[in-house]
């Protein structure tokens, strides 16, 4: 078992950890691994916002991908949908690079073909929101080692067991700058309108979680419990932060279901951006609908034990100011963080 926080990341605590040294999970769970020469990603979420699903804009996702090939593209990238309660449908496209100047190569050779001035009159909805922490301002976890998803899939390797988790407060202290800074959420988020075109100019300490389940492998009891026990709780537990959040820190939320070959698949995850890092600890810790979504998972769990197939995992991050970019175009006033702002 080894500590989550890798030995090169690793300082003189001054803030302590929620559990003792000589704490022992209960199970297995695993980091990713960023190489030593790493001191950035970046982690880009490009949206087509589409009134009809099947007036799906192929031409765009085809121009898209093209670019994400081209020279400086990214190290991965997936594709998720959604439908919104505005009664549109969300393609989002996510891209990881592990070095912020091959990004801004890249995002100044194709800004204009995703999010320019000729798509102003387009009748569908194009957004980019853009974080890019340190590897000292975000942390990964995984139930099982051996199926990369989001940042994960431009690192190179994996942890052995880590000692930080299954406890209220793991989630930070895996977080390397947790050992000395507290990482609050300082101001709020500020609009700059341009006609169609919106920035968000954020605020000091925003966090973004990607929290993703993977349910290809399950079958029989496994795959049922999952999708009529757990998944529901889950979803109504998604449901909420997108119309309920913003009162408890939860600017915006999105349930995405993972596209393979332009098809769903059996894995989704949610990505939410909260205010701080405070703010989605206490919702995990205490509000009703994680409660319940914990509970559920638990009943799983010990319901299938080893036999369970269920994939988990999540990335979360808190950035400065300054590692934070969104623009959006042709969006409804509720889309990502436009629905923050009042």
């Amino acid at each position: 078992m080894e500590s989550a926080i890798p030995g090169h990341l690793t300082v003189e605590r001054t803030r302590h950890r929620r559990v003792p040294d000589e704490y022992v999970p209960p199970y297995e769970a695993f980091v990713a691994r960023t190489e030593p020469h790493v001191e950035q990603v970046v982690m880009a979420y490009l949206g087509l916002q589409l009134r009809d699903r099947a007036a799906s804009d192929t031409e765009a996702l085809l121009r898209l991908d093209a670019a994400f090939a081209a020279t400086d593209g990214p190290g991965h990238h997936d594709r998720s949908m959604r439908d919104d309660p505005a009664g549109y449908t969300e393609i989002v496209s996510i891209a990881y690079w592990d070095d912020p100047a091959t990004f801004d190569r890249w995002f100044a050779e194709h800004r204009e073909g995703w999010i320019g001035d000729d798509l102003l009159d387009s009748h569908v909805g194009r957004w980019i929101e853009v974080i890019r922490p340190t590897v000292h301002e975000f942390e990964t976890i995984f139930n099982v080692p051996d199926r990369p998803e989001g940042v994960a899939a431009i690192t190179k390797e994996w942890s052995e067991p880590i000692q930080e988790h299954a406890y209220w407060g793991g989630m930070r202290d895996r977080i390397p700058l947790s050992q000395t800074d507290a990482m609050p959420g300082v101001g709020t988020p500020v609009v700059e309108r341009d006609g169609r075109r919106v920035r968000v100019r954020p605020q000091q300490g925003l966090c973004l979680i990607r929290s993703g389940q993977d349910w290809a492998d399950t079958e029989g009891e496994d795959r049922e419990l999952y999708l009529n026990d757990v998944e529901p709780v889950l979803r109504a537990g998604m449901d909420f932060l997108r119309d309920e959040g913003r009162p408890i820190g939860c600017y915006a939320n999105r349930y995405l279901t993972v596209l393979s070959d332009g098809r769903p698949s059996d894995r989704s995850f949610g990505m939410s951006w909260w205010r701080s890092l405070d703010a989605l600890e206490r919702w995990s810790e205490s509000h009703p609908t994680h409660v319940a979504i914990f509970g559920a998972a638990m009943k799983y769990l010990t319901t299938m034990g080893p036999s369970a197939r269920l994939r988990l995992y999540h990335e979360v991050s808190v950035v400065d100011a300054d590692e934070q970019y969104f623009e959006y175009l042709n969006c409804h006033e509720n889309t990502g963080l436009l629905g923050a702002v009042e």
